[in-house]
């Protein structure tokens, strides 16, 4: 195949079928990638920087990862071999489903910088591929593919949504100064002159009578999921339940 023919990483021989051995791998470059980016960010993972990191030259990295999208690729999916799906699917669907959940979550918190990382496409990575057919097996023996497809994706967008915003806020927090209760405390002169105006009357029934925003983080989390999942569960046959 030719370089154009290689529409991602996995598609490309690691090493080539002849020639020294190689000194480096991929696996190496990857983990000194995400240890860069989970300490200062995702462009800070440069090939430069790694090669500084594993004592290689620069160039010399390319024969392994022949451009910045691979790499990104790569490092993605060893992120997503952090989350533990084994013994998927047990017969539990919203045990396996709340369990999956969190290990999403937990993994997007500890490598913030999965949020900035943008593909559409799938790449196919062996951890990827390992998630899909343990995760879609959780539903697979009560729905279509396409309804399983749907509903794994109400699933991860929900996961996704809730800590992409956390991950922002976490940001906020940190620029700010001040944390989201210092924050709180300082915009309540504003917040108090906007409920006693009367203009805003479902603004101030969130101010006055809302707990949803006095969760912490890990309770506002649970609430939510669990939503998804009763919504979830109206799409499958009641022989699932049980």
């Amino acid at each position: 195949m030719t370089d154009a023919e290689y529409v991602n990483i996995w598609m490309r021989p690691e090493r080539a079928a002849y020639g020294p051995t190689p000194v480096h791998s991929r696996a190496k470059i990857t983990e000194a990638a995400v240890r860069i980016a989970d300490a200062e960010g995702l462009e800070a993972a440069t090939m430069r920087r790694i090669a500084a990191e594993i004592g290689a030259g620069v160039m010399s990295l390319y024969r392994y990862v022949p451009s910045r999208e691979n790499l990104i690729e790569l490092m993605a999916d060893q992120v997503m071999g952090e989350i533990d799906v084994t013994d998927l699917p047990s017969g539990d669907w919203r045990a396996d489903l709340t369990r999956y959940a969190d290990g999403l979550r937990n993994m997007w918190i500890r490598h913030p910088w999965i949020a900035t990382v943008q593909r559409s496409l799938p790449s196919f990575g062996p951890n990827q591929l390992l998630l899909v057919e343990r995760l879609m097996g959780v539903l697979d023996a009560f729905v279509p593919i396409d309804e399983n497809l749907g509903l794994v994706a109400l699933l991860n967008s929900y996961v996704e949504g809730t800590v992409r915003e956390e991950i922002s806020a976490a940001m906020e927090v940190r620029r700010s100064g001040l944390s989201e209760s210092e924050w709180m405390e300082r915009s309540h002169p504003y917040v108090d002159r906007l409920v006693k105006s009367g203009e805003y009357p479902i603004f101030t029934k969130i101010v006055m009578e809302a707990r949803q925003p006095h969760l912490s983080r890990e309770d506002e989390f649970r609430h939510g999921l669990q939503r998804v999942l009763d919504c979830i569960a109206a799409a499958l046959p009641s022989t699932a339940e049980s």
